[in-house]
């Protein structure tokens, strides 16, 4: 079946959707998103339910050639554009959808401004769920494209052969992007097997995001805290943020592919309205944590919802030139747009 061909993949490409946190009694990970805001902006774009995958872009973006009839993308997450290759290269802006015909290639470029990115593909893939998310888990390849990154040569399926002309979105609103507030933690369940000097260290000094970090979790540089119990427990559930400190106290924040139990203490949870803002950070970014309840975590989160309502409402519509496919059919003299042929 015809959908879009891995031409060049970039670094490690997966898709991700928001993830399966239901099956982790089974012994799997959670996995998805590592930015579920980026991802459910990018599905908006694209007319395509929150839920659905997309290829999550970590540096450096794929290089795609469209087989199917046509296509609609939306990158969101970077401010580098999707650029249209071929006899007339064109520049499509991120956080804008865009559709394009069969045999065009596209390509994303490195995103140096973000820790990941979503391009999502309208209707979405045509590819066997595992635990009801297409999500990737590679440490033990299941979901996504044969359990595993995008190569060279990979034929993607589609769900959709063709997509209709319509006017296209644009998201103009990026301030969800932009808050560089401490990172939210509640304190627990293991917080009494660090000292109190190492407590009111972490939340008081800064930290910065080491080059030992991936998916799975990103260990932080910074003040090294102290056991005041031991670094060991006996082993039980982790939840997504959770904040694990083993024996060399470096503490790690873990992320969407983390293990299901861990026998470390764990200071403290990343409340799941700040968990997108992990996934963007980047190697060196730098960050700070603040306390806050239970009662303050729930309402950050009904803020979140609502932030991301009021983005995906005030979508516009896009200047006419980004119909690139309609562009190509006019003709064009001196800046005057005749009839279409």
């Amino acid at each position: 079946m015809a959908g879009l061909k891995v031409i060049a993949p970039g670094l490690n490409p997966t898709l991700q959707d928001l993830g399966r946190p239901w099956a982790q009694h089974l012994g799997a990970p959670p996995s998805g998103a590592l930015d579920p805001v980026a991802l459910r902006i990018a599905n908006a774009l694209v007319g395509n339910p929150a839920d659905m995958a997309a290829i999550e872009i970590r540096l450096m973006g794929p290089t795609l050639e469209i087989t199917a009839e046509s296509a609609r993308f939306a990158l969101v997450g970077t401010a580098t554009p999707i650029e249209v290759l071929g006899e007339k290269p064109m520049q499509a802006p991120a956080h804008q959808s865009v559709r394009l015909t069969q045999g065009r290639r596209l390509r994303i470029g490195g995103i140096g401004d973000s820790g990941v990115a979503y391009l999502a593909v309208e209707g979405g893939f045509d590819l066997p769920p595992v635990y009801d998310s297409l999500s990737t888990y590679t440490r033990a390849r299941i979901g996504g494209f044969e359990g595993r990154a995008l190569a060279e040569g990979d034929d993607l399926p589609l769900l959709m052969q063709d997509v209709a002309e319509r006017s296209e979105s644009k998201a103009g609103d990026g301030s969800w992007q932009t808050d560089d507030a401490p990172i939210r933690v509640i304190l627990g369940p293991q917080d009494d097997y660090f000292t109190q000097d190492s407590l009111t260290a972490f939340f008081s000094e800064g930290f910065s995001v080491s080059r030992e970090a991936d998916r799975m979790g990103m260990r932080l540089d910074g003040p090294t805290l102290k056991h005041a119990r031991g670094h060991d427990i006996i082993s039980d559930g982790i939840a997504t943020g959770a904040i694990q400190v083993p024996g060399n106290g470096r503490p790690i924040v873990l992320l969407a592919d983390h293990q299901t139990t861990g026998g470390y203490p764990k200071l403290g949870t990343v409340i799941s309205a700040d968990i997108p803002r992990l996934g963007r950070l980047r190697p060196g970014d730098t960050l700070r944590f603040a306390q806050v309840e239970q009662s303050e975590a729930e309402v950050a989160r009904r803020d979140l919802e609502d932030r991301i309502t009021k983005v995906i409402d005030r979508f516009g519509s896009t200047d006419p030139w980004l119909d690139l496919d309609a562009l190509y059919q006019e003709n064009l003299v001196s800046g005057v747009v005749g009839e279409r042929n």
